[in-house]
């Protein structure tokens, strides 16, 4: 079995350091992330108070459908950003990790899975109908735009802990179900890019508020996806203690390594533009350098270790059946293992052993055992109980939480700019902020709102129109000339 790198910043088996959105500009899930850049006193850094840690793991608890978007939910969608980026801090300035305990001595990390699965089945069955209804013209979509980003904080957070096997092990039964989750985000990632690369985010005017939310989620769908790809290269980390119906769902019923291969071979996180090789990182696409396309990605890693441990590990070995199918599929790795590349992971050579050996064995007959498995039962629960009522919800949370009054909305303004703190996203920014306009290293901030940053005043000027409707949102008085 691959060991776990003894720094979290490893190139290939890097952990995620997530930061939170900004405060009314719509952000998404962000991806694995290169070494944070910090103030020097950011060991000293802390969000939460251990006793208050505490008290905001304890009180997480499952919201019924209906109830997303409510007072009781959007405050536990504070406390789990809270909780989030104090994960990601204590990681960061490797202070020990009180938030993966205190999810595990609470028995809590269950509940995680099920909101995940519940606000997930939200965006498929709700979502689409609230932005059908033809009453519904929000001024602002902020409050619905907060329960799509409910996905991305607890799979973000569920990264940063799931590193740790005790946290896997804790999961108990629901660990099938975000197996399940998880195939679900990958086999979408995979028919991606297929289609082509995610859309780039557009600023222009006159867009629906409905039609920027939809292609805001989309964006964000995207990024989820590969956070999904690295909590599933943790449980792969731990095959050597799953249940054997949760190995039986990972390898016969998903084919997961086929899968992998799949997402390996066509690298969704890869593009080329204008002839420069981009990649994925960091919530945004970047240009990598010529002296860099031969570095392993940290996303490419994370699909090779968990393809190490589900074909290598004795007990996955034992109970996956390599058909013809599958056989082919997995000698197509051989095309990748180059000299270099095992350089970087050496234990990819016992990987190219195996790939070498099974070229030489006759493909195996389907497997026809009788065998009594649990299933997973949360997304089927969730269907089986709201079926029917996906309209009615969502005519339900238009009229009670999504059209806020615009004293209710300055209120949660006020809140959200108190949970997302400055000084803690600055501190888990995975490099110096960008210039909103050109994208150039900024040094200067919108001194009203003080959350959009610029390189110069003429970036700001140019970039005011656009800026406006967030920065009048944020700040006191509401009204700018």
């Amino acid at each position: 079995m691959a060991t776990r790198p003894a720094h979290p910043n490893c190139s290939t088996t890097v952990r995620s350091q997530t930061s939170a959105p900004t405060v009314l500009r719509a952000g998404a899930a962000r991806g694995p992330r290169s070494p944070v850049w910090c103030g020097p006193d950011m060991g000293d850094l802390e969000l939460l108070l251990p006793g208050e840690a505490d008290v905001l793991v304890r009180g997480l608890r499952s919201f019924p459908l209906m109830e997303m978007g409510s007072a009781g939910w959007n405050q536990q969608h504070e406390n789990l950003e809270k909780l989030n980026m104090q994960a990601i801090l204590d990681a960061t300035a490797s202070q020990g990790e009180p938030i993966q305990q205190l999810l595990v001595t609470h028995g809590k990390v269950p509940t995680l899975v099920r909101e995940l699965i519940a606000v997930e089945m939200w965006k498929q069955k709700v979502f689409p109908v609230l932005c059908k209804l033809e009453d519904f013209k929000p001024q602002n979509t902020f409050p619905i735009y907060m329960v799509l980003h409910h996905e991305a904080s607890i799979i973000n957070l569920l990264e940063t802990v799931f590193f740790h096997k005790e946290v896997c092990e804790s999961a108990k039964d629901t660990i099938m179900d975000l197996v399940d989750y998880c195939h679900r985000k990958l086999t979408l990632l995979a028919g991606r890019s297929g289609r082509g690369e995610p859309p780039e985010e557009e600023e222009a005017e006159d867009v629906p508020p409905m039609k920027e939310l939809q292609t805001q989620a989309e964006l964000m769908e995207f990024e989820i996806a590969l956070k999904a790809l690295s909590v599933l290269r943790y449980i792969t980390d731990c095959v050597d203690s799953l249940s054997l119906s949760t190995l039986s769902r990972m390898l016969s019923t998903h084919n997961l390594p086929c899968l992998l291969v799949e997402l390996l071979e066509h690298s969704p996180w890869t593009r080329r533009d204008g002839g420069k090789l981009q990649q994925f990182e960091g919530g945004r696409w970047q240009t990598v350098a010529p002296s860099e396309q031969q570095k392993m990605s940290k996303l490419d890693g994370q699909v090779w270790i968990a393809l190490y441990n589900l074909l290598l590990s004795p007990e996955a070995r034992a109970r996956y059946c390599l058909t013809r199918f599958a056989k082919g599929q997995l000698l197509k790795l051989r095309a990748f293992l180059t000299d270099i590349l095992i350089d970087q992971l050496p234990h990819l050579a016992d990987l190219q052993g195996f790939l070498a050996r099974l070229a030489l064995v006759e493909p195996q007959p389907p497997k026809k055992d009788l065998v009594f498995e649990q299933i997973p039962e949360i997304w089927e629960r969730l269907e089986r109980e709201n079926k029917g009522k996906w309209k009615a919800m969502a005519k339900h949370q238009l009229e009670h939480m999504f059209s806020p009054s615009e004293h209710d909305l300055r209120l949660q303004a006020q809140r959200w700019a108190e949970t997302y703190r400055l000084d803690v996203l600055e501190a888990v920014a995975p490099e110096r902020p960008r210039c909103a306009y050109c994208g150039a290293e900024a040094s200067k901030r919108c001194s009203r709102c003080q959350n959009e940053w610029y390189c110069c005043r003429e970036c700001q000027v140019q970039h005011w129109e656009t800026h406006r409707k967030a920065c009048v949102q944020v700040t006191p008085g509401g009204r700018v000339k």
